[in-house]
């Protein structure tokens, strides 16, 4: 008897259906024909994406936050509505504190002692990191990618992005004095959706290099039963941190599945708030010349749409499977850092 693979005929029985979200059995969903596969576009085709998707202006010159003016009262009245069990599940990757092939710069704390002891009454510590690195959950701001000299709506780093040098590497000063995460002191709240890919395809994980086109999310749409919009913080899982359990570190900033950059006009389209993923949300390489990360280029400098990079969505998947729900409210609180190109987060999942 020939051997199959009971979960992927599972998978793809759902998917061709159109499982929709708490439902006992599938239903019946039109299916669009499949879309070619996107190539990789030049650098030039790349710069020419910049201006067609814009955001630039589009909530005024003096706009520092972009994609956020998506998220209105109405919309976290609506991902309010969405709490049903009260179950949160935390979706930042728990801090490394060893070198590791994903990991060259990891977190560090140090306690404070006196005379070659703790100090009593009060345990006290500094705590450190780079955290615009692999391992640690965080959210980029609008001033982390620039090009050709200015960063989202045409600010200027010559005039808005200063340091005086300290040491080799360093320096000291207000930093970004525009599009800084301080920008976004206010937190955020609004709808969250998962898109579990290694879920429709019936495996646990995707290969690193694997990229994610715009027919995957509306597939995923169909698979789940719901439709991204205007607002809402999309989470992809590509089962990154399943595959680091199973095989090891490995260096996640060179090699990872990820959105190809052809899915940045959906994004424009479906006005997204907030976009995430497991590992660097560009699938890595990009193979783009000049653009090794045009997602992020692409996402900060152009949309003006902050990204959380390195969330861990393995618990968050397993919840919203058990529910058969991919939606949830999320709740986000980023440190008031002024001149800060971005910050530590711990997103937060409640159903």
């Amino acid at each position: 008897m020939r051997h199959v693979n009971l979960r992927l005929v599972f998978a793809t029985a759902l998917l061709a259906v159109g499982w929709q979200a708490g439902s006992a059995v599938p239903t019946l969903v039109a299916q669009a024909p499949a879309a070619a596969t996107p190539r990789n576009p030049t650098r030039a085709e790349v710069v020419q994406m910049m201006k067609d998707i814009s955001n630039w202006g589009r909530w005024g010159a003096a706009d520092e936050i972009g994609t956020f003016n998506l998220i209105t009262p109405a919309k976290r009245k609506e991902a309010a509505a969405l709490v049903r069990e009260g179950l949160s599940v935390s979706m930042a990757h728990t801090l490394d504190k060893e070198v590791l092939a994903d990991n060259p710069t990891p977190f560090k704390i140090e306690f404070l002692m006196r005379d070659g002891k703790m100090l009593t009454g009060a345990a006290m510590d500094v705590i450190s990191s780079t955290y615009h690195a692999t391992t640690t959950t965080h959210m980029d701001s609008l001033c982390h990618y620039i090009f050709e000299g200015k960063t989202y709506n045409g600010w200027e780093i010559e005039k808005y992005h200063q340091a005086t040098p300290t040491r080799e590497g360093f320096g000291e000063g207000p930093g970004c004095m525009k599009n800084s995460i301080l920008g976004f002191k206010n937190g955020l709240v609004t709808r969250g959706v998962l898109v579990d890919i290694p879920l429709m395809r019936g495996v646990p994980y995707l290969e690193p290099g694997t990229p994610i086109y715009a027919s995957d999310l509306e597939a995923w749409e169909k698979f789940s039963g719901v439709r991204i919009g205007s607002g809402d913080a999309l989470f992809l899982r590509t089962g990154r941190f399943a595959r680091r359990a199973e095989k090891g570190p490995w260096p996640a900033a060179r090699e990872a599945a990820g959105f190809h950059v052809s899915v940045m006009p959906w994004f424009k389209r479906r006005d997204i708030a907030l976009i995430s993923s497991d590992a660097v949300q560009d699938v890595q390489p990009s193979n783009i010349e000049g653009f090794p990360r045009p997602i992020h280029m692409l996402s900060i400098n152009t949309l003006g749409m902050p990204m959380i990079d390195v969330a861990d969505l393995e618990e968050v998947a397993k919840v919203a499977a058990r529910l058969k729900r991919w939606a949830f409210m999320l709740t986000v609180a980023a440190l008031p850092a002024p001149g800060g190109s971005g910050s530590p987060v711990n997103p937060i999942a409640t159903f």
